[in-house]
Formats: structure tokens, C-alpha cells, sequence
């Protein structure tokens, strides 16, 4: 297999963040995807997002699956740390990276066949225990790579290439995070940059579980007449409950917004969401308000997208097992073997 290499050399004037990237050091190799692949202006955006968090590459640990999805890290983000793991396996891997050491932002890069099918498990694990990651399904509703079968989270009704109806329910990923405890949930659609990359910096920020759906249409096998999933059908239907920025707290930074318009909210680690609101009556800090709310519209076939719930009080898991604040390959050999007496006391607190 052959691989093709951007050029390192930048362009001297390319625009630098704070910490001295310019947008061209968060990319990866040349994407082999499709062109025109929904994924690909995924990658774009979190590409954008990183680089706007003035985020250092190397702080970054992102972990994917199996599937088309699964092979986008490698376009994005080459300088940071990455690993794919078997199918379906990604949650699982990147817990147990997380609590070896949490000083890594983790992004971890699913698909719908990945994480709805045979990552089920794994997806609802993750969730309920509140790892702290960016979880980003990229969902096309088909298998890409075995040429267009419908996947676990195609509409009822919709048509494959072939003319095919489906005729099973879908699983939903959104409504089972709200129902399973992440306390950062959204949609986004792979053709709305301004909406997702904010989303996105949202999710890397939060304090806990951050989960984001990405409806990405397959060009090759799911972006024609009949599919739910196509570039045209979700523009059609797109019910935009926020439009969204993300700004990190800084002191000199100040605004005034007439009441109404925009909920602010406070996350974990400090930093601030803006969410600007199109419905005054939204709350996104309701989570069973946030699953009736996408369940009616989506009997109206409409596709609900932006942030539809946040926790402004997240805990991970590090939190709720009370982990060490260190990485354990910085862990001394006193703080690994403590003696007998600690050995004794533990032994004591499991009888």
C-alpha cells in the first residue's frame, strides 16, 4: 500500500494560534475516502476545532474502531497520539487509556456500524460510566466498506441504492446518550461547518462524557432519492434547535446578550458554552425535555441537530473512583507497593 505525504514546508504567512500552529500542523496524510465523503469535512472541522483551542497536537490521545469512519484519525491531527483498535472495541480501549493517564484529551472517532452494532455495548458502557472523552459517530447509515448494506441506525422506510426498503427500527445513539448519562449530547450534519466545529470544541472542553452524532452522507451508497441519510434529504429536513459558539473563559473578555437569546453555561473545567437560542422555551439542561423534544420532531421526519443537552455539572470517571491526578507511568515504586500495612487495610475493606 502506498501512502501520499502533504509537504511539510508551510507557507510563511499561514495564520498561527497561540501556541504556534498554523491550521496545516493539525492535518494528517491525504484522505483515501471517497471524494465528496461526509467524513472528510469531518475531519476538516475537527481539524479547525483543535486548531482554534489552540490545542497542542501531542496533548491529543485519538483512539477509532474499524470502518470507513475508523480510518479517518489518520487524516487529521498527525503529530498527536493515536491508536485503532479491533471493531467495536474503541470505548473500552480508550477507558483504559484514559485512566492511565489523564492529562491526554481523548477524541475517540466511531461509525454507525461500529458503535450501533457491533460496539453497542461498549457505546453504552462509556457512556454510563462518564469517561471523559469527545465520542463522534460519524453516521452514514449504511456499511461502506461491504459495498451499502443498511446499518443499525438506517430509517425505517428509507431505500438502499439498490431500491431496497428497510424495514427495521433504528437505533437511535442520541436519545440512548441522553437516556445512559452523558452529560454532552448533539447532532450535527457533516455539510454545516458553522454549526459543528463549535460542537465540537464544546465536546473537547467538557468535563465528562461528551458525545456528538455527525449525520455524514455516503456518496457511494447512500446519497440518493429515498435515503434519510443524503446530503439533500438532511438539509430538507434539518431542524436547527441551536446555533452554537464556544469560547474559552478569558478575563478581558466581556458581552452582554439580551435575555432570551443565549443561555450561558458553566462547564466542569470552567470554560463556557453560548448556546444562542431559536426557541426561547428550548432548555437544554433538561435531559427528558431533550428526548421528547427529538423523538417529536422526528416523527415529523424532521432531523433535529446542535446541542440538545449538557450538564453544567459533569463528573467523569476519574471522579467517581477517585483516581490518582497522576499518570501512572510517572507512579514512583513507594506509591505503587505502599507496605502491608496499606495491603492490610485494603484486604480489610473487601471482606
Amino acid at each position: 500500500m502506498t501512502f501520499i505525504t502533504k509537504p511539510v514546508l508551510h507557507h510563511p504567512t499561514l495564520a498561527q494560534n497561540k501556541v504556534g500552529y498554523t491550521r496545516r500542523d493539525y492535518e494528517g496524510r491525504v484522505s483515501t475516502l471517497c471524494a465528496g465523503c461526509g467524513h472528510d469535512s469531518i475531519s476538516a472541522a475537527i481539524i479547525q476545532a483543535c486548531w482554534e483551542l489552540d490545542i497542542e497536537p501531542h496533548r491529543v490521545a485519538k483512539l477509532s474502531g474499524i470502518g470507513c469512519s475508523s480510518k479517518t484519525p489518520d487524516y487529521f491531527l498527525g503529530a498527536s497520539h493515536g491508536f485503532n483498535t479491533v471493531h467495536g472495541r474503541m470505548p473500552s480501549v480508550l477507558t483504559g487509556a484514559n485512566l492511565a493517564n489523564r492529562e491526554l484529551l481523548y477524541l475517540g472517532v466511531s461509525g454507525d456500524g461500529d458503535s450501533a452494532s457491533i460496539g453497542l455495548g461498549q457505546f453504552a458502557n462509556a457512556m454510563r460510566r462518564g469517561v471523559r472523552m469527545a465520542y463522534i459517530v460519524e453516521n452514514n447509515g449504511v456499511y461502506g466498506l461491504t459495498k451499502g448494506q443498511f446499518s443499525a441506525t438506517a430509517d425505517r422506510g428509507s431505500k438502499s441504492k439498490k431500491g431496497v426498503i428497510n424495514s427495521d427500527a433504528p437505533i437511535d445513539l442520541v436519545g440512548l446518550a441522553l437516556q445512559l448519562g452523558a452529560t454532552y449530547v448533539a447532532r450535527g450534519f457533516s455539510g454545516d461547518k458553522a454549526q459543528l466545529v463549535p460542537l465540537i470544541k464544546g465536546a473537547i472542553g467538557h468535563g465528562g462524557a461528551a458525545f456528538i452524532d455527525v449525520i455524514s452522507p455516503c456518496i457511494a451508497f447512500n446519497n440518493h432519492e429515498g435515503s434519510t441519510k443524503s446530503y439533500d434529504y438532511v438539509r430538507e429536513h434539518n431542524e436547527a434547535v441551536s446555533r452554537i459558539d464556544f469560547m474559552p473563559q478569558r478575563s478581558e473578555i466581556t458581552a452582554s446578550y439580551a435575555s432570551g437569546e443565549v443561555v450561558e453555561v458553566e462547564q466542569h473545567d470552567g470554560r463556557f458554552l453560548r448556546l444562542r437560542k431559536l426557541d426561547e422555551d428550548y432548555d437544554p439542561t433538561d435531559r427528558y425535555a431533550a428526548l421528547n423534544y427529538m423523538n417529536a420532531h422526528h416523527e415529523k421526519g424532521e432531523v433535529v441537530t446542535g446541542l440538545l443537552y449538557l450538564d453544567p455539572h459533569a463528573l467523569d470517571l476519574h471522579a467517581a473512583q477517585n483516581t490518582t491526578h497522576q499518570p501512572l507511568n510517572s507512579l514512583r515504586e513507594a506509591d505503587l507497593s505502599p507496605g502491608s500495612a496499606m495491603l492490610a487495610k485494603i484486604n480489610a475493606s473487601l471482606r
